[in-house]
């Protein structure tokens, strides 16, 4: 085994706002819908995104972006 870790990020679109702070971050992971609202693009990403996913999660201003770890 590797052990590397899978990261499964989330968007809360109940909680978006639509400030696009995580499509301008990580744009290959978040997108936004015709609302603004927050789309996942992705359902894992690998350790390499931890950073990004990180600020993302940092700069929402909705508290709508979070990650958990798999592995």
């Amino acid at each position: 085994m590797s052990g590397a870790k899978t990261l499964l990020p989330s968007g809360d679109a109940t909680r978006c706002v639509g400030a696009g702070q995580c499509v301008r971050t990580a744009p290959d992971v978040f997108d936004q819908d015709d609302g603004g609202t927050v789309v996942v693009l992705v359902a894992e990403v690998d350790e390499s995104h931890r950073a990004l996913l990180d600020e993302a999660a940092y700069l929402c201003p909705a508290s709508a972006i979070a990650f958990t770890e798999r592995g």
